[in-house]
């Protein structure tokens, strides 16, 4: 399908203004994460990802149709 300057939307056409200045952060950079904290870091997501996740909890409704059948 062609784009004519019909359906085009003109927006689109225009540079994206310049970012707020409340974007911007002053003061002092973050520290680095020390050894210690990178390792405490990686041990905590290996453990999340293994896991199992939580099942979601049974409604009213799923209950009382499943003693049903």
């Amino acid at each position: 399908m062609s784009s004519t300057p019909r359906d085009t939307d003109r927006s689109l056409a225009y540079p994206e203004p310049p970012a707020s200045p409340c974007w911007h952060r002053s003061g002092p950079k973050p520290t680095p994460l020390t050894p210690e904290q990178q390792r405490h870091n990686r041990e905590a997501l290996a453990l999340a990802l293994r896991a199992p996740r939580p099942r979601s909890p049974r409604t009213a409704h799923y209950l009382t149709v499943g003693a049903d059948s």
